[in-house]
């Protein structure tokens, strides 16, 4: 098996591996002002939160073209790849994924198996990591499938942002519009439920909120079995990251804790300054 790992654009990827020769991004498109960006060439999260913030309109998001996706399987076939392992955001974000499935018997002699992380951002980026890890020890796909689903069944992601007007107007927040009448005062923990986000909780203050999710993972922690790895993840909130890290480091002592950043596209559902914290198996 010669196998490709393709991702896209939402996943935040560990330095080691952005420059694997078996890996490959698809940028997903986000739009502002008019003018349409593809996340990780056009724009990067630092220059895309200053223009977000002088923004006339709503930002969007879309799919990248199909065509462009056929083109790079195709590219794939062509260098010898026999096999694609596609490794998207949550079908509960976008219907990327869900698109792949109807093209994924449209490249003749290759197998192209899309995979829905029901995720994005650090946590995807460590099943394509773990993805090629696995591919270079000589493991089979099936033995690859098994140990990122098992990432997947043991990911669990807290938000907490500052304001739900992107998530309720994007359409990313089920019963969004029903909720935020009654969140003047209250700030809410968001989670993802089968790739979903959704309310979790609704706490009265933005340090009870943190102190309620640092909490959640160490509960988690203890569900699955180890080793685990932790995650703080900032919308241009850089310095509430490093806060989130010390004080899970504390309670968490030998815990492995990472921090990293939701790009554009990501960015444009959360609204700026969202954290989220974040544990899956390794």
């Amino acid at each position: 098996m010669k196998l490709a790992v393709v991702t896209d654009s939402t996943a935040y990827l560990p330095k080691r591996i952005k420059n694997h020769p078996d890996l490959f991004i698809i940028p997903i498109p986000v739009i502002l002002d008019g003018k349409t960006y593809n996340e990780g060439i056009d724009i990067e999260a630092d220059e895309y939160y200053g223009l977000l913030k002088n923004s006339k309109d709503f930002p969007t998001t879309s799919q990248p073209a199909v065509g462009e996706v056929m083109a790079l399987y195709e590219e794939l076939k062509d260098k010898g790849y026999d096999t694609i392992l596609s490794i998207h955001l949550s079908s509960g974000i976008s219907g990327f994924v869900n698109t792949l499935h109807a093209l994924k018997n449209d490249v003749e002699g290759v197998k192209i198996v899309p995979y829905d992380s029901k995720i994005t951002s650090m946590p995807m980026g460590h099943m394509v990591e773990t993805a090629l890890d696995l591919n270079k020890k000589g493991h089979s796909l099936e033995e690859i499938l098994t140990h990122i689903d098992r990432i997947r069944e043991n990911t669990y992601a807290y938000l907490i942002v500052d304001d739900l007007n992107n998530l309720v107007r994007g359409g990313r927040l089920t019963n969004g519009a029903a909720l935020i009448g009654g969140l003047l005062k209250i700030k809410p923990i968001l989670t993802f439920s089968e790739g979903k986000i959704v309310l979790f909780e609704k706490i009265r203050s933005s340090r009870k909120a943190f102190a309620r999710a640092e909490k959640i993972i160490g509960l988690r922690r203890n569900e699955i079995v180890p080793p685990v790895k932790l995650y703080v993840i900032h919308a241009n909130n850089l310095e509430v990251a490093k806060e989130e890290k010390d004080k899970l480091q504390k309670q968490y002592p030998h815990a492995e804790i990472e921090i990293g950043h939701f790009g554009p596209v990501i960015g444009s559902h959360l609204g700026e300054k969202a954290i989220g914290l974040a544990i899956s198996a390794q």
